[in-house]
């Protein structure tokens, strides 16, 4: 298991290859909430995500061997983007196995970054086995997405910078997902702040998180179903054990209360971010007693979105 020290050390890794991104308040949502709510907004990170600060310190981390044979990972979104970006960065290969049912539009994004695509069926077996191919015919080494200790203390590093630019908060929260940056979240602001509480969150579309928090037992996803795409897979074999050393609670939301909190963050913050990301405002609306007068800050997980989908409705 990795501590603060490996998330400061990854923070000093990547500062000259990302984007210090900033702490928004709004009043509006502050007085809906009655909680002082600061948004930590990785949706402007380079790649769009805080994805790419774990791929940043991934990729930098690798030996003089290691680079030259490149780095491979299977991913149909923001991870794809960001190890893409953040390989080019290091000049070397990156070979992204993707299904192919993934967008055009994320395909032609790591493309762009120099990504090397290689498509297989919307499977996890398919992924695996592509990706074994991938790297059997390289040499390539292998980046998890969040199941990886140099990707979860990247991820940790947007909390500890959030943290390094406000007071003290109560609570802070993020997401979870496969649990990277939840993990590292946890372990940056539990190291740092004694009495600090972490609370993640989560759909109940999609709450094997919430239940394998309160069972105490790894469960896994098993059919979700929310807009919220980036939150769809089964915590990792590493991220359990933090999170349950590190998190004080998980809570979940409905899928309609995302689009409220989707939509009040690009109307009033006048920010586009992708559900995921709305996925902390949203639970705090339905677990409004947790946060009530507390000094929330959230990790904004990310930005890629259709901009042209109708996620309001009429």
């Amino acid at each position: 298991m990795i501590n603060l020290s490996d998330i400061v050390a990854a923070q000093q890794r990547i500062a000259p290859y990302i984007h210090k991104t900033p702490v928004l308040t709004n009043r509006s949502l502050n007085a809906i909430t009655a909680a002082d709510l600061y948004f930590k907004c990785e949706n402007f990170q380079k790649a769009g995500a805080f994805k790419y600060r774990g791929a940043c310190n991934a990729v930098f981390s690798l030996t003089h061997a290691e680079v030259n044979r490149g780095v491979c990972t299977h991913s149909s979104g923001n991870f794809a983007q960001a190890l893409a970006l953040a390989a080019q960065k290091r000049n070397i290969s990156a070979y992204i196995v993707m299904p192919r049912t993934a967008s055009a539009v994320k395909v032609a994004a790591v493309r762009g970054y120099g990504g090397i695509v290689r498509f297989c069926e919307p499977t996890l077996a398919a992924r695996e086995e592509t990706a074994a191919a991938v790297m059997a015919e390289t040499g390539a080494r292998f980046i998890h997405p969040y199941d990886d200790y140099t990707i979860i203390a990247g991820q940790g590093t947007a909390s500890l910078e959030a943290l390094q630019q406000t007071e003290p908060p109560d609570i802070v929260m993020a997401p979870v997902g496969g649990g990277g940056l939840l993990s590292g979240t946890a372990i940056a602001a539990k190291q740092s702040l004694q009495q600090v509480c972490v609370v993640a969150a989560e759909p109940k579309g999609a709450d094997d998180a919430f239940r394998s928090f309160r069972q105490k037992q790894w469960l896994p996803s098993v059919n979700p179903e929310t807009m919220a795409d980036g939150l769809l897979t089964s915590l990792g074999e590493r991220n359990y054990p933090i999170i349950m050393q590190y998190v004080d609670e998980i809570v979940t939301c409905s899928e309609q209360a995302i689009v409220d909190a989707m939509k009040l963050m690009w109307e009033r913050m006048k920010i586009v971010v992708e559900p995921s990301s709305a996925v902390p405002l949203a639970c705090i609306f339905e677990n409004k007693d947790l946060f009530i007068n507390k000094k929330v800050c959230i990790i904004v997980s990310g930005g890629n979105v259709d901009v042209g989908k109708n996620w309001f409705g009429s």
